[in-house]
């Protein structure tokens, strides 16, 4: 059985996702710029399905997967010199 979310809410620095297994996660709203920029009443938008949330209106998708290993936003990853 996977892990899914239940629930999420936002404070003024930390998006809060309930998961269906208890555990609560924080992360810092700076890792999701589209959302860290977006009003209180865009956030509530969310869409949450067995694999993760989105938000349609922001163009934001994010895995529960993806917060439980810890990874931010990944469609701005800049390359690094060798």
């Amino acid at each position: 059985m996977s892990t899914s979310a239940k629930s999420v809410r936002f404070d003024d620095y930390s998006m809060w996702v309930d998961l269906s297994d208890g555990r609560v996660i924080a992360v810092p709203l700076a890792w999701f710029p589209r959302l860290l920029h977006a009003t209180p009443e865009q956030r509530q938008h969310v869409e949450i399905s067995l694999k993760g949330l989105h938000w349609d209106e922001l163009d934001e998708d994010i895995s529960v997967a993806g917060l439980l290993a810890g990874v931010g936003d990944m469609s701005r990853q800049t390359s690094m010199a060798a």
